[in-house]
């Protein structure tokens, strides 16, 4: 039998790169198993990290931010973009000691974000936008990883640090602990919006379309299994994540539907929203892409993805 084609995925620690830890817990407990293909996932802290690693050639698969992944494809890294990887899924936190009650509050205060090119960014800046102030002017904005923004704003004693804006669970990691209170959900700023995208490397999308497939079709199951099952996928989460399992029930079983893993298909016309909002109004993607040529959408076709 011939070698499995070895897919190295990065992602980071968060419920956006859900369905991933699913998959990888089907292989690793043996209810599920490859023909073709060899999952391998690596954590990574930031997301300037995955784009090194993408660049680099470290991995050859990602969950990565879709306005980095256009950013890529723009600077010739020989990516495309096959499946979404959820739907909304992240949160605005103020900080308890900064007394924020209203938007406005927020003036003079930092911000923090994950990454510029982020649609977490964006939706800071439209949410600010339609109350007529300036992200980087009215507020400071401060990028760090995901990880370390509820450490932030528990060691900030003079409320300098208004809030930020993250991938779950790490809003509910700061709301749990006791620091943190909950401003706006992602999905409320821009209802059903995409966030992050599952990139692969050309020679994987070309070379092993097998490989790509049968880990794509996974994926497919794994989404559907956490909007059906999501005290399950908490669990799993948990395991996946390194995180309390409290803290993923409260993002995956509350009763507030916090994210979608279950409406994967790659829409063009979204990712359109994100180059022409990013590039207009923003001025953060310099040159836009060819989406048509990023895209490549027949192996979550092939899958059934919605």
């Amino acid at each position: 039998m011939a070698d499995k084609t070895v897919i190295r995925v990065g992602h980071l620690p968060i419920t956006d790169h859900l369905i991933l830890g699913l998959t990888k817990y089907k292989l690793e407990k043996g209810g599920e198993t490859f023909n073709n293909a060899s999952l391998e996932t690596v954590s990574i802290g930031g997301w300037n990290q995955v784009a090194d690693a993408l660049a680099a050639g470290e991995i050859n698969a990602a969950f990565v931010l879709a306005p980095t992944a256009m950013d890529l494809f723009k600077s010739g890294v020989k990516i495309k973009l096959v499946m979404f990887t959820h739907r909304t899924g992240s949160v605005l936190i103020t900080n308890k000691r900064a007394n924020i009650q209203t938007l406005e509050d927020f003036a003079g205060k930092v911000i923090i974000i994950p990454y510029q090119l982020s649609v977490h960014h964006m939706l800071l800046h439209k949410l600010m936008s339609e109350k007529g102030m300036i992200p980087g002017k009215d507020v400071m904005l401060e990028v760090m990883a995901p990880g370390q923004m509820p450490m932030a704003i528990q060691y900030d004693e003079e409320g300098e640090v208004g809030g930020f804006i993250v991938a779950e669970p790490f809003g509910s990691q700061a709301i749990l602990e006791g620091y943190g209170e909950e401003f706006a959900l992602s999905k409320d700023i821009w209802p059903n919006h995409p966030c992050c995208v599952l990139v692969m490397n050309e020679e994987l999308t070309e070379g092993h379309p097998d490989a790509v497939l049968e880990l794509i079709k996974s994926l497919e199951l794994s989404g559907r299994y956490a909007a059906q099952k999501p005290e399950g996928a908490a669990a799993v989460g948990a395991w996946f994540f390194n995180q309390k399992k409290e803290i993923m029930e409260r993002v995956l079983a509350g009763e507030i539907q916090r994210i979608k893993t279950d409406e994967l298909m790659p829409v063009i016309d979204d990712l359109a929203v994100i180059q022409d909002y990013m590039s207009g109004q923003m001025g953060v993607l310099s040159d836009k892409i060819d989406l048509e040529k990023f895209v490549d959408a027949k192996f979550a076709q092939e899958v059934g993805c919605k």
